[in-house]
């Protein structure tokens, strides 16, 4: 994923327009064998214009200086946060303002050459911060860093097996951990867990292998009936009551919504139309949705649920900047990422979707005015800013305000406010 930090105001200020260049944070899940997010690491491009102009090292200096004020947890939902690192960033100890127990400092192999660079790494270390070593050389037999890092980290498309091996085996009985990257397809996964990888880097998570040729389950289509009596409006209580009793986890859900504080219901709800009736029919929507889509997502990485509901909010939330309707385009981002969800692909979903031909047509893959806002945010995921651009400038959109909408659906996503909102 990616996001972009706002100027230094609130975190929930909207952006000012003309202020200042937009300076981006690329955030990508680091994943366990488990397929738990360990950590995400947060890339800091610099603005090839700056770079041109030498001033690369004020670039890196003032992201990390915004990171500060916006709050680098919240980008990570508490977890580590890999930090790639310059030279600069390193020697005039501008990475000191990061947290040294959130953070990871990503540390080039390059760079340790400099007696200054080491000698800071090894500060740093003694700081409480734990250090990644990158574009490791397979063949050195030793090396200063292997002694202070605490992960060391490389390219899949540049595995070297004999050196792979060979570095396995000296690592044994080491704390430090091996960690792939660019891992993109189950294969690669499967690739990088032969080869001792603990933790992989990369969207291979939501790139499973299909089902192909065979119906979706039956119980499964149940569940997409109560999303197209979720549709309806206002809701059909005597239609939707009976088809949410007979799911245990929704009822629950629901049951355990109603008698929380946010309500203070001071009478005893006997029945599911009288518990829809007391959260209202908008929550209703949506902790239906979720509870759905989370019995979809059950076998399969967490991380892919919450990539959903930050695409789901970032759409509902742009909606107004195209005229679209945001509730459809909640729908919309959820849905996109079924497929990974379900085992099945997106043909064989999204016909039984109860959304409008337009829409099905946009999860397809079809480049339609209602596809604008999806097409974006899967470009930023993968950090591809020529296409995220080109997207932008196609469809007349403020750039500076969809990255803001993807913080703030970012910062929501973190905070679980799934079922309010």
């Amino acid at each position: 994923m990616s996001t972009t930090l706002p100027p230094k105001k609130s975190p929930e200020a909207p952006p000012q327009e003309g202020v200042g260049e937009m300076r981006y944070i690329a955030r990508q899940p680091i994943l366990d064998e488990n397929h738990r997010v360990h950590g995400y690491e947060l890339r800091f491009p610099v603005n090839p214009e700056s770079a041109q102009a030498g001033s690369g090292g004020q670039d890196a200096r003032t992201i990390l200086d915004d990171t500060v004020i916006f709050g680098i947890e919240r980008f990570t939902n508490g977890l580590p946060a890999f930090v790639n690192c310059t030279a600069e960033t390193l020697t005039e100890h501008s990475v000191s303002v990061l947290p040294p127990a959130m953070t990871v400092l990503e540390i080039p192999e390059a760079l340790t050459a400099s007696p200054t660079v080491f000698a800071e790494c090894r500060k740093l270390k003694e700081a409480g911060f734990r250090l990644a070593l990158l574009d490791f050389n397979w063949y050195l037999p030793t090396h200063p860093m292997l002694d202070l890092v605490d992960y060391i980290k490389f390219d899949l498309d540049r595995l070297d097996l004999t050196g792979c091996r060979r570095l396995r085996k000296q690592l044994h009985g080491t704390p430090t951990v091996m960690m792939a990257s660019k891992v993109e397809t189950q294969p690669d996964h499967k690739q990088a867990c032969a080869e001792g990888f603990a933790l992989f880097q990369g969207y291979y998570f939501c790139h499973p292998e299909l089902i192909r040729n065979a119906k979706v389950p039956s119980n499964r289509l149940f569940h997409l009936d109560i999303m197209r009596q979720l549709q309806n409006d206002p809701l059909d209580l005597h239609k939707i009551s009976p088809l949410v009793m007979r799911d245990a986890a929704l009822t629950y859900r629901l049951l355990r919504l109603v008698n929380s504080p946010i309500y203070a219901i001071r009478q005893e709800v006997r029945s599911i139309e009288s518990a829809i009736m007391v959260v209202g029919e908008t929550v209703f929507r949506r902790i239906a949705t979720l509870a759905i889509l989370s019995e979809f997502n059950a076998e399969q990485p967490p991380e892919i649920l919450h990539m959903a509901l930050v695409r789901a909010r970032f759409c509902e939330l742009a909606a107004k900047l195209c005229g679209l309707d945001p509730d459809e385009q909640y729908l919309l981002g959820m849905f996109s990422l079924l497929p990974a969800m379900m085992l099945y692909p997106m043909e064989q979903l999204a016909p039984e979707l109860p959304l409008r031909d337009e829409i099905r047509q946009a999860l397809l893959g079809t480049n339609n005015r209602e596809r604008c806002l999806l097409a974006w945010i899967q470009s930023y995921e993968q950090n591809d800013q020529t296409a995220w651009n080109a997207v932008a400038e196609a469809n007349g959109l403020n750039q500076q305000k969809l990255v803001q909408f993807y913080i703030d659906a970012v910062v929501w996503d973190a905070a679980g406010k799934h079922t309010a909102a």
